[in-house]
Parts: structure tokens; C-alpha cells; sequence
């Protein structure tokens, strides 16, 4: 089992930044791919980006040049720097673990509002 603790977000303006943290409870954490979700109200949960061991970079094309994932495999810890934020991107912001179907993890969520 693979715990996953998400922090930093909170309530930003629109053009504003924020970095998400998310800290994970294994021995092995270079073998998953690391990833951030999100889900609006009354929508279903999208993937924002992900990050592989290697470092090789998956984004969704609505926060291409605007948000950067990064893993630092020494702290067993991955990053979302969010820039430019618009007020579409507020939404409950999950982390998730993946090395196949059976070893599937998610955290429990934070929020990221943006908003004048």
C-alpha cells in the first residue's frame, strides 16, 4: 500500500501561481509513474500530467506551457508548478501512483481555486 499526501493548494487570482506537492509512502518510488488529476464540480476526473521514472513528461494540451510536473526520486516526492492560472483550472487536484492495474494509488485531493 502506497500512501500519496498532496499540499499547496488554495485560492489564487487568475494569472497567479501555485506549486502542488505530493510526498508518497514507499520503498520502490522510482517504479511508478507519477501523475496529477483533476476534477471540477460536476465534471469527471481528468489526467493533467504525468511523469515517468526516467523524467519523460505527459501533459493534457489545456496547461501545455503553463504547468510543470517534476519528481524528485531522492524525497519520493512530485511537483506541479501551476503558472498563469485561469479560473477553468479550479478543480480538486489528486496525485496518483500507477506501475499497472494492480498497484494503483491516489491521494486524497486538494483544492485549487481560482478566482478574482
Amino acid at each position: 500500500q502506497v500512501q500519496l499526501v498532496e499540499s499547496g493548494g488554495g485560492l489564487v487570482q487568475p494569472g497567479g501561481s501555485l506549486r502542488l506537492s505530493c510526498a508518497a509512502s514507499t520503498k520502490v518510488f522510482s517504479i511508478y509513474v507519477m501523475g496529477w488529476y483533476r476534477q471540477a464540480p460536476g465534471k469527471q476526473r481528468e489526467l493533467v500530467a504525468t511523469i515517468s521514472s526516467g523524467g519523460s513528461t505527459n501533459y493534457v494540451d489545456s496547461v501545455k506551457g503553463r504547468f510543470t510536473i517534476s519528481r524528485d526520486n531522492a524525497k519520493n516526492t512530485i511537483f506541479l508548478q501551476m503558472n498563469s492560472l485561469k479560473p477553468e483550472d479550479t478543480a480538486v487536484y489528486y496525485c496518483n501512483a500507477n506501475a499497472g492495474w494492480r498497484l494503483d494509488y491516489w491521494g486524497q485531493g486538494t483544492q485549487v481555486t481560482v478566482s478574482s
